[in-house]
């Protein structure tokens, strides 16, 4: 916390933070446009660590594949552009700045390529997105799965790097010990090519998952609903960052993930919105701040440092985003609050005044334009 600071910013990267005595007296800040914050808190931008922005298209289970890739198919790729963007537009409104994004349209290369490209068009317009290739194995492939996993090994995923959009290979989880092999192939396949790796870890029994996380190094592990105070401690050693949807409850079984043990073990924990625009339309993280204070005994700090530093980590980009320092990327949030502490209760309301990204605004406040008289019509 910086009573009375100030931050100096040149060519979208922050220069200096400080007391705003100092800052102003600096060299540097003379002729710099000021902006006042006066009675408001600047904070970093959010990071949304877990969105299926993608894929499935909306009206559409995830669980739905097929239909799910029938749609890809048949839409163009302009209208498939308009749709995200609405989707991004709506999440800078609310003071997302970056994104991670999920693909995974199957074990259809078309369907995943189209995606991919309509991600890499709107990679920097206005948010950063992080895109995500998550293996989700159909059901019913009657033994098949070595097989499928190969095609994706040999084929899929050295096309997907090759187009250098997707930073993350991601993985569905499934508990049937039979698999373990072919997951174990596809997540060391995916290391060797240069993918950052991940685990969406949703279903029962996910102790296996943790493993083989720990095994491959694996950046994050997603949802943890049914994972157990032992199984946080063991996560919490490993030293992998677990990322929590504290909305995904609303559309799920009702569980929610064992924060306060992750926590408590010495684990970092990121949270994401799980945004979907089927069944989890999700896209502030303010509402999801105020769920993991709420839902799942999170203090509205953690919240803070789990929506910002630590998605930064769980994304591979803390470098560069996630906090307010010199040498890193400005993206911050000026907000409508005197005191942080006002996220822990925002749920379902919009305290963001301001959105910057690379030092610009993407989001202003409008105001409520009154109207005029003769827009009444009498009511007869």
């Amino acid at each position: 916390m910086i009573q009375d600071g100030a931050v100096l910013i040149r060519d979208g990267i922050l220069v200096e933070v400080g007391p705003s005595r100092r800052v102003e007296n600096l060299a540097q800040a003379r002729g710099a446009i000021e902006i006042n914050a006066a009675g408001r808190v600047v904070m970093p931008g959010f990071i949304d660590a877990h969105t299926h922005l993608a894929f499935p298209p909306a009206g559409i289970h995830a669980e739905d594949s097929s239909a799910a890739v029938r749609a890809v198919h048949t839409a163009t790729r302009q209208r498939l552009e308009i749709r995200t963007r609405a989707y991004i537009d709506a999440m800078a409104r609310h003071g997302t700045t970056t994104a991670e994004v999920k693909t995974g349209c199957g074990l259809d290369a078309g369907a995943e390529a189209k995606l991919l490209r309509v991600l890499g068009a709107l990679r920097d317009e206005p948010l950063e997105l992080i895109p995500s290739f998550l293996l989700r194995l159909p059901g019913g492939l009657n033994g098949g799965s070595l097989q499928a996993i190969e095609w994706v090994v040999a084929e899929l995923l050295p096309k997907i790097r090759r187009r250098g959009v997707s930073y993350f290979a991601d993985l569905a989880w499934d508990c049937n010990p039979a698999l373990l092999a072919c997951f174990d192939r596809y997540m060391g396949a995916a290391r060797q090519l240069g993918f950052g790796l991940k685990i969406h870890a949703d279903g029962e029994s996910p102790g296996a998952a943790v493993g083989l996380g720990a095994q491959h190094h694996v950046a994050s592990i997603d949802h943890m609903e049914h994972a157990t105070a032992s199984l946080a401690a063991q996560v919490a050693q490993a030293a992998i960052i677990t990322t929590l949807l504290p909305s995904g409850p609303f559309s799920g079984d009702g569980r929610e993930a064992p924060a306060r043990a992750l926590i408590d073990a010495g684990g970092a924990v990121a949270l994401g919105s799980n945004f979907n625009p089927h069944d989890s339309p999700m896209f502030s993280m303010q509402t999801v701040m105020a769920l993991a204070c709420g839902r799942l005994g999170m203090s509205v700090e953690e919240a803070i440092c789990a929506a910002t530093i630590n998605g930064a980590h769980a994304l591979g980009c803390a470098d560069r985003v996630g906090s307010l320092e010199p040498g890193k990327t400005a993206d911050l949030l000026v907000l409508n609050a005197g005191h942080y502490g006002d996220l822990e209760h925002s749920l379902g309301t919009n305290l963001v005044h301001l959105t910057m990204k690379r030092g610009k605004f993407i989001y202003k406040e409008g105001e409520v334009a009154p109207l005029e008289t003769n827009d009444f019509a009498p009511h007869r």
